[in-house]
């Protein structure tokens, strides 16, 4: 609640496009915060090639955004800090990460069609932002030189330290009431708890192997659609997850790093599981994940990937829950919307100058389950987020929300239906670059069990006085009174109408 609370951009207050984890003195996660599923096996990822890199000293927080280091695009800066016990003995770690509205690049909002990771920010590496309690200003300076929003950047920066400062006083806390060693041992029980649990759940299910394919509509820069195939293995209460035969890496910003692909992987086997589970370490260690280097699962530099993270995880979630759809039969839902149905806009605000920058996703249908229907306007799967409330961009922006509503009818059919879309549409009051970043608009959400597809979205701008279809992935340089209208996918239908 530190950083939502803090935090300078709506993005982060509002949207709360964040999480905050806790890992153990190995970085092993010990407790995650199951807010934003992309950025649940990210960090894990992120820990294994950061802990090792510094000298660990009591004030430190390291931050860092490169996506091939355990990161999952420029955007999301983390912050990870020590925790060191009375003894001065290193203890453990928290951390957290954010979604920053502008890192610089060669777009407003850091999130459009590049054709390499150069193009799409300012790269982080990791970096003592804070060494021994004192900020490295210079760093500091450099990062906020290379970004739009300067200021902005400053201030959700200070509420990621912020955070971080107050996970640190309460891990202390707890080292102080425990003592380190039993801190351990409840850490390492807690750890072997979600194994059990997982492999359990594994073990529910016939031995075999089971498999899927889906594609994204293409990659930006081509019609061509973007193969994503997966293999589900289980045996012996482990999954194995191979995703050989998905599309080479691609010119174009839909690549997907390896840690956003475990991400995907992790968070279709924790919607099997109980509520009550731990989220830490142990849950994911019943798990195996393959994944061709140099194929847009497992993208290699200097590949851009701005969008695999947003639009290629989705389709990995709904691809791996497809196949697993055949050994959980019970449990699987129909296809959710499959996109964040990303926009982006930036300009100088009218009469001022002064640069500004927006980013939002939006929340569509969630696909019908054999418990029941599927929700109407939420966002689903690999984002997790909450909508900008009207009155808070208008506050902040140069915008006006005309609409924000339920896309009737769009779910897909079934005994159970599929949840429906959400309509949203926002007017520019001033010049603004516009950029959308969706998917679902030519592939239907599918049904499952003989249940119908959800409704494609739509995306359309308002300008030359007249109503425009516009592609589902596309810049453009709007005018004031230029509107933006995204319909949403619906989720798709379960079991025969």
């Amino acid at each position: 609640m530190a950083l939502e609370r803090t935090a300078y951009s709506p993005n982060i207050k509002e949207r709360r496009d964040h999480s905050c984890a806790v890992f153990d003195a190995r970085g092993r996660l010990v407790s995650q915060a199951a807010h934003i599923p992309v950025h649940l096996g990210a960090f894990p990822l992120m820990m294994e090639t950061v802990v090792p890199l510094f000298e660990w000293r009591p004030g430190d927080v390291v931050f860092c955004n490169d996506p091939y280091v355990g990161g999952t695009h420029l955007p999301d800066i983390s912050l990870i800090s020590p925790v060191f016990d009375q003894a001065r003995d290193l203890a453990g770690f928290v951390a957290n990460r954010a979604h920053h509205a502008d890192v610089g690049g060669a777009f407003p909002g850091s999130l459009a069609f590049t054709t390499e990771i150069y193009q799409e920010g300012i790269i982080l590496p990791p970096l003592k932002l804070v060494e021994g309690g004192v900020t490295n200003e210079a760093v500091l300076e450099l990062f906020c030189r290379n970004v739009r929003t300067p200021a902005e950047r400053r201030g959700d920066l200070a509420a990621q330290l912020a955070a971080n400062a107050t996970g640190v006083r309460r891990l202390e806390a707890l080292l102080t009431r425990y003592g380190p060693a039993d801190f351990k041992a409840r850490v390492e029980q807690a750890q072997a708890h979600s194994e059990r649990v997982v492999r359990a759940l594994l073990a529910q299910a016939p031995d075999g192997e089971y498999a899927a394919e889906d594609f994204l509509d293409d990659d930006g820069h081509s019609d061509e659609p973007v193969r994503i195939k997966a293999r589900v293995t289980l045996r012996g209460g482990e999954m194995a997850v191979d995703f050989t035969g998905s599309s080479p890496q691609r010119r174009a910003p839909i690549n997907a790093t390896l840690a956003v692909t475990h991400s995907a992987v992790y968070y279709c086997l924790l919607c099997l599981l109980p509520e009550e589970i731990e989220l830490n370490h142990g849950a994911f260690v019943p798990t195996r994940i393959s994944a061709p280097k140099g194929s847009v699962v497992n993208a290699q530099p200097p590949a851009a990937v701005v969008a695999g993270n947003v639009e290629t995880s989705q389709r990995m979630v709904d691809t791996v829950l497809r196949a697993l759809a055949a050994a959980f039969p019970e449990r699987i839902p129909a296809a959710s919307q499959g996109t964040m149905n990303n926009l982006t806009m930036g300009g100088q605000r009218p009469g001022t100058g002064v640069p500004w920058a927006y980013y939002e996703t939006t929340g569509g249908g969630v696909g019908g389950s054999p418990q029941g229907p599927g929700v109407s306007g939420v966002h689903c799967h690999m984002s997790n987020t909450r909508n900008t409330p009207a009155e808070a961009l208008e506050y902040h922006y140069p915008l006006r929300i005309w609409r924000n509503a339920i896309r009737d009818g769009s779910g897909g059919a079934g005994r159970h239906r599929g949840g429906d879309g959400i309509v949203r549409e926002a007017e520019l009051l001033g010049a603004a670059q516009v950029t959308l970043l969706t998917e679902r608009r030519r592939r239907a959400p599918y049904g499952l069990a003989g249940g119908e597809a959800g409704a494609p979205g739509r995306n359309r701008v308002y300008r030359e006085g007249r109503w425009q279809d516009v592609a589902g992935k596309e810049t453009m340089l709007l005018e004031p009174g230029d509107r933006v209208l995204v319909e949403t996918p619906g989720g798709g239908g379960w079991g025969s109408p």
